[in-house]
């Protein structure tokens, strides 16, 4: 029986009802929708008599009554709840939402709790036609709601473990013609876990960004696994490279419910192709020589909730034209960048600032604002 005022103490405790739209909850319901194939996807969180949306598709606003609320539902029950057609439901065809607009026929939702165990939320994916839902799209939505607790509870203290953070950073960056290459990062008196990592190899640079999620020193040694994992049988393929770095999280970390959001490209320095796996990650771009910009990252799931198969991680592939730049940061980017659109802002540092200037601009950002996490940055501009 979940006890209603510590549930909602709980709530106001985690500090995040009615705050601004953020980037990294956002992917993650970006990642559902897609994985899933439904219209509509939201983060929500119960307060006392409203749902509120800290991220949503398709739902058309950010706060919707409690009352007969599937979330609520869900809430109260303490545990995932799935209707595969409300309408032949007898708990739900009554509900206002079923009978009336927007007629949801599908429901599938998974609570969030806050950090003492109350739930206080839900990660629900719904659409307004029936529709089958397999035990392993449960584990799918269940590992995607800790993914989404994760980002929801996050604090201030994790340790120092700068000699690690130097570690994982390469003492020089490669030198490649026809190419500028730029790299930084920047700590903020605690450890992430990020790490970049460029590597030239057979007439490509392969590039590595990754973030390895949690408190402590803990996420700089994963780090450091993932990262010796992916250097490790440079002959494998992308796909082969980041299978094996989900497989050395799963088995070894798999209880511990930390992961890694990773970005693992090639780009052939010749043609200037590029081929990218992105582990739920979600934040590489393309900016292109005449000012536009476009998001590049592959469906896929963060190492350590995966099944370790290389058919999973198929890559996505783009052009790196003359004048154009790859650009990739950690998501401690996020918290500097505009809110409202905070791609486009970092293209526009790219545009603006070229390579070596990005990354040093987006760690100024960092060291003048009030920045909660590192700032990871890597560019690459093929030379017009």
């Amino acid at each position: 029986m979940v006890d209603e005022e510590q549930r909602l103490a709980a709530l106001t405790q985690l500090g995040v009802l009615d705050t601004p739209p953020d980037e990294r909850v956002d992917r993650v319901t970006r990642l559902a929708k897609e994985m899933f194939g439904v219209p509509m996807v939201s983060v929500t969180l119960v307060d006392r008599d409203r749902q509120w949306r800290k991220s949503q598709i398709g739902l058309g606003g950010i706060e919707a009554p409690r009352e007969d609320a599937f979330c609520d539902y869900t809430v109260r029950q303490s545990r995932m709840v799935v209707v595969e057609d409300a309408a032949a439901d007898e708990e739900f065809a009554a509900n206002p939402f079923v009978a009336g607009d927007p007629h949801l026929r599908f429901y599938a939702g998974h609570p969030l709790y806050a950090p003492g165990g109350e739930p206080v939320g839900t990660l629900c994916v719904i659409d307004t036609v029936p529709r089958r839902f397999t035990p392993s799209q449960g584990e799918l939505l269940r590992d995607l709601a800790s993914w989404v607790q994760a980002e929801l509870s996050r604090d201030e203290e994790l340790d120092h473990a700068e000699i690690i953070q130097r570690a994982l950073q390469p003492h020089r960056l490669p030198r490649i013609p026809g190419y500028e290459i730029a790299a930084g990062a920047a700590a903020r008196g605690r450890l992430s876990g990020d790490f970049y990592d460029l590597v030239p190899r057979d007439g490509a640079l392969r590039v590595t960004l990754a973030d390895a999620m949690g408190k402590g020193a803990g996420p700089a040694i994963v780090a450091a696994g993932v990262r010796a994992s992916l250097r490790t049988a440079p002959g494998r393929t992308l796909a082969e490279a980041v299978a094996g770095a989900d497989r050395l999280v799963e088995e070894d970390l798999g209880d511990t419910g930390m992961f890694v959001t990773a970005v693992h490209a090639d780009i052939d320095t010749r043609s200037g192709g590029i081929e990218l796996v992105d582990a739920g990650h979600g934040l590489a771009i393309i900016v292109r020589a005449d000012g536009g910009w476009e998001h590049l990252r592959s469906a896929g799931l963060p190492l350590g909730m995966g099944t370790g198969e290389a058919a999973e991680r198929e890559p996505v592939s783009a052009a790196l034209r003359p004048g154009d730049c790859f650009a990739c940061s950690s998501d401690g980017l996020l918290d500097v960048l505009d809110p409202a659109d905070p791609f486009a802002d970092f293209a526009r540092l790219v545009r603006e600032h070229g390579p070596d200037g990005a990354v040093r601009s987006a760690i100024a950002l960092m060291r003048d604002t009030r920045a909660a996490d590192d700032i990871t940055v890597v560019v690459v501009r093929r030379e017009a």
